[in-house]
């Protein structure tokens, strides 16, 4: 089994070992796309090397060494005769020390005559808002992004600014020094680099996060795979909700974590997630897989089954029967105790740890799929872009460089105001009794910011042993760098997706009378909004890239 290599990119800058996040990231690079460009230098090169005159010359070459400061000098292309605020919108959630972290964040600035102003928009209004700040006329310079929140889409319609080596190296200078230039190829479509992702790949696998008290309370003592955990649902719905209110999950939206962890059971790995328009396909070890094993994802039996099991879940009262509009997410509901169950990543006990804060609440997370690959959670997976709609991009690049690559700035990101937040021993990190207020790589995803320099010292060891056990069965994606490039059937995919949208979220929450006839009304909808022109143009541009892959 192929195995991902983090050693290198351990010496970068960053933090986190538990991550806000969600979505695969195994969609990967460009149908098009040219291989990345060399780094002249690489991560990791003594600071020795650095030649006369370089303002690089007195930084460490390894953030190892000691801290990166940067300073205006390094920025000699931007004009900072202004005083500019670069609005910058994050996705995800908000903490009450949020405001102090980005006033800290102004501080550090101020050198730089510029300051931030932060928008971020909630996972249950993402799916609205996104576009339309694009499209909308508001003042915005940086977004997050990734395949999974509308890169591709976004990309192809002109809303980022195209980042040329050329603007990288005059605008980005610590970026093109510290970031692994394997990860420029893959936010790019069609020879074009529209975002700059996160600087490290990490193990990317589901897992579910339950109400243990309650198990035990009807001798349930651990869930082992998948049907221990329809047993333990459907027990909690049939015992549980009647006695106290508490769902088994308050699923919102759609079920797209339950999902994940039912497709890691056969190894299914995403070649390209946009939408809802998702193609998966099964992982061989060492293989790029012909297109004829690429499947469209919701006509599966993978997925069909899936959709099943989730009717039988919400028949028997799993969650609400409004989940579909509520905007209460399960992770929000199980930490309130409203639900007893959700699934994530490492983020499950983030919100497991806010559970327990009430008398005699006790949880426990399952990986049900210890026998099965672990996606490599891809440098792409998330992203910061420049909108095309700024009104300084060399600005925005710049504070995107100091977000990224400056140490202080970068642990305000990820760690929050050291003696307020935390406290740091070298690269291990002691959570204060403010922690909650901003916990620890709560937000970084979001910024485009996160590796696993610093470790929280107060990990338990099951948490530490949960993560490890991913490095070992982590597999990158064969098809990475394969993007679609949809502009040759942009009117057909946008109609797809519109199909997709109207059935995908209820399937997933088994809001459907008859799950085989919902699939094959979808099917048909998807065909007639021009379907086959779309898959037929996929194959193209994927047996191209193939053939120059092999």
């Amino acid at each position: 089994m192929k195995r991902r290599v983090l050693a290198t990119l351990l010496s970068v800058l960053m933090a986190g070992t538990v991550l806000a996040g969600c979505g695969s990231s195994s969609d990967g690079g460009s149908a098009a796309a040219s291989s990345a460009p060399e780094a002249e230098e690489t991560v990791g090169a003594e600071s020795g090397d650095a030649a006369a005159g370089d303002p690089f010359a007195d930084l460490p070459a390894t953030i190892r060494d000691g801290d990166i400061v940067a300073t205006p000098e390094m920025y000699p292309g931007v004009d900072m005769s202004k005083p500019y605020t670069v609005n910058v919108y994050l996705v995800g959630d908000t903490f009450p020390d949020q405001d102090a972290v980005i006033e800290k964040m102004n501080e550090r600035l101020e050198p730089f005559n510029t300051t931030i102003k932060v928008t971020v928009m909630g996972w249950a209004d993402v799916s609205t808002m996104y576009s339309l700040v694009l499209a909308g006329g508001e003042d915005i310079d940086l977004i997050f992004t990734a395949p999974w929140e509308y890169m591709w889409t976004e990309a192809a319609k002109g809303s980022f600014v195209e980042l040329t080596e050329d603007f990288r190296n005059q605008y980005m200078p610590l970026t093109m020094k510290y970031q692994d230039p394997v990860s420029f190829g893959e936010t790019t479509l069609s020879g074009k680099m529209y975002s700059v992702s996160c600087n490290m790949e990490k193990p990317q696998a589901k897992i579910v996060a339950i109400r243990q008290d309650i198990a035990d309370k009807y001798g349930i003592s651990e869930l082992t795979n998948w049907d221990d955990f329809m047993n333990y649902m459907l027990t909690v719905a049939e015992k549980e909700t009647p006695e106290t209110g508490i769902y088994a999950s308050s699923a919102s939206g759609n079920n797209k974590e339950f999902w994940d962890v039912y497709r890691q059971q056969y190894d299914d790995v995403y070649c390209l997630d946009d939408n809802y328009l998702t193609y998966m396909f099964q992982y061989q070890p060492d293989t790029i897989p012909q297109a004829s094993e690429i499947k469209f994802a919701w006509e599966t039996d993978t997925f069909r089954n899936f959709a099943k099991d989730m009717k039988k879940l919400a028949d028997a009262g799993c969650w609400s029967r409004g989940a579909l509009s509520s905007t209460t997410t399960p992770y929000d509901g199980f930490a309130n105790l409203q639900g007893a169950a959700f699934a994530w990543n490492l983020t499950v006990y983030n919100y497991m740890d806010l559970a327990e804060q009430n008398e005699g609440v006790k949880c426990a997370a399952y990986d049900l799929t210890k026998n099965n690959i672990v996606s490599c959670e891809e440098y792409n997976n998330a992203d910061m872009a420049i909108a095309s709609g700024s009104k300084d991009p060399a600005r925005a690049a710049m504070v995107l460089d100091i977000f990224k690559y400056d140490t202080a700035m970068n642990r305000l990101i990820t760690l929050g105001i050291e003696g307020t937040h935390y406290t740091l021993d070298g690269f291990k990190y002691t959570k204060l009794e403010k922690n909650g207020d901003y916990p620890a790589d709560g937000t970084s995803l979001s910024w485009g910011c996160k590796t696993g320099l610093y470790e929280d010292a107060s990990m338990p060891e099951d948490r530490k042993a949960m993560n490890d056990s991913w490095t070992e069965r982590m597999v990158g994606s064969p098809t990475v760098t394969f993007v679609f490039d949809q502009t040759p059937v942009a009117d057909q995919a946008a109609a797809v997706k519109t199909v997709l949208a109207d059935y995908v979220p209820a399937l997933q929450l088994g809001l459907v009378d008859d799950v085989d006839a919902s699939i094959e009304e979808m099917m048909t909808k998807c065909k007639e909004a021009g379907l086959d022109e779309v898959n037929a143009e996929f194959e193209k541009q994927y047996n191209a890239w193939r053939e120059a892959n092999q």
